[in-house]
């Protein structure tokens, strides 16, 4: 633990200074007028939040409300691994991996993390207090990047050693979303003595065999249409993210245009109404930490990893995660979840919960339903 070292974000003037004069300087007249959501991030939307961003939004809040937290770097072979740690505050708590995803970051667990942590000040007991361990993934955010991509299967590895060898815990639970979802899997998947349960609120791994039920069959069919308009950004970066790198990496308002895109199309919106689930601020707290971290490129980078580790199979045996395991299903959920008699061929399934509302950022859209069910799945684990 003599490796760990505490860690504060305090991003330079100049840094800020920089993004902000570029979003000022971008050339809008270029992109034509009047297209909506449908093309893409709408123009108008865009320039709305550019205009809010150079005006009124305060990075230096959003530091302040991030450094609220406790945070750490440590060094986990050879790369610089970044975390939020906050104690439990009650009898034993359990230790809690939380893992984000794309185009998320730690700023996702923001509204999660105290009442995860403190439950008694918000209503709760205090027996069902957590450790919450929040980590940018390697490549995104904080943490350092790999010199090549990495998959979730190996991020997995990483997170593990964090847990067991710099922080010391024997045992503990993993939750996620998009690819904290695939993480978490895998994390129950390769080392089950160490996370004992997970919690995913995403499915994003596969059975190798064909579904079998008419209504898999009909999910499958169903999921492969829905996906159409969404896979275009997929491709891009589990073949060529280098490419899409060179365009990013000096253009906040292409950051951004590409970032809120998946937040309106993913998220449970009203009326195409990205701020009937998200602030402004939230928005660009976000995307604020790819622009000053530098990560857009190596953040992209894990789906062209997870295409080398083999793609969506979790085992070309037909093996499944044996951990108990929680399944969160919010109806807005960008990848479908499949029939639970599928689910049950990947996982060992102990609780199944299908929520009312909320899509795929579920810490930042409904944390209060989240937060009930990682609660909920606690106490089934210890009956």
């Amino acid at each position: 633990m003599s490796n760990i070292k505490l860690f504060n974000i305090s991003i330079s003037e100049e840094i800020l200074n920089k993004i902000k004069k570029q979003v000022n300087d971008y050339p809008w007249h270029l992109m034509p007028d009047g297209l909506d959501w449908t093309y893409g991030t709408s123009k108008t939307y865009l320039k709305e939040l550019c205009d809010y961003w150079t005006t009124t939004f305060d990075w230096r809040k959003s530091e302040q409300e991030l450094n609220k937290f406790n945070q750490f770097t440590t060094s986990i072979d050879e790369m610089d691994i970044h975390f939020i740690h906050e104690k439990g505050i009650g009898e034993n708590p359990t230790p809690l991996l939380i893992s984000h995803g794309w185009p998320g970051s730690i700023s996702e667990f923001l509204k999660i993390i105290e009442p995860l942590t403190n439950p008694k000040k918000f209503g709760g007991i205090s027996s069902e207090s957590f450790d919450v361990i929040a980590p940018s993934l390697p490549g995104f955010g904080f943490s350092s990047a790999p010199k090549r991509p990495w998959g979730p299967r190996k991020m997995a590895g990483i997170l593990n050693k964090l847990m067991t060898q710099s922080l010391g815990y024997n045992s503990y639970i993993a939750q996620g979303g998009d690819w904290g979802g695939a993480i978490s899997s895998w994390l129950g998947y390769d080392y089950p003595e160490f996370c004992r349960a997970i919690h995913i609120n995403t499915l994003t791994m596969r059975h190798p065999d064909p579904p079998e039920t008419p209504a898999e069959i009909e999910w499958e069919k169903s999921f492969e249409i829905e996906q159409i308009m969404e896979n275009g950004y997929r491709t891009q970066q589990a073949t060529r993210p280098q490419s899409l790198g060179y365009a990013m990496i000096d253009s906040p308002v292409g950051i951004a245009a590409w970032i809120i895109e998946k937040f309106n199309s993913w998220s449970d919106v009203e009326n195409n109404e990205i701020e009937s689930v998200y602030t402004k601020n939230e928005l660009l707290t976000n995307i604020m930490i790819y622009l000053v971290t530098g990560c857009f490129n190596s953040a992209s980078w894990i789906y062209y990893g997870r295409r080398e580790e083999g793609g969506r199979i979790l085992s070309p045996e037909g093996d499944r995660v044996e951990v108990p395991t929680g399944c969160a299903l919010f109806p807005a959920e960008l990848l479908s979840w499949p029939p639970r008699t599928y689910v049950e061929k990947l996982y060992n399934v102990k609780q199944w919960t299908e929520m009312p509302r909320g899509g795929h950022f579920a810490a930042m859209e409904e944390p209060q339903l989240l937060i009930e069910d990682i609660r909920a799945f606690k106490r089934k684990l210890t009956v």
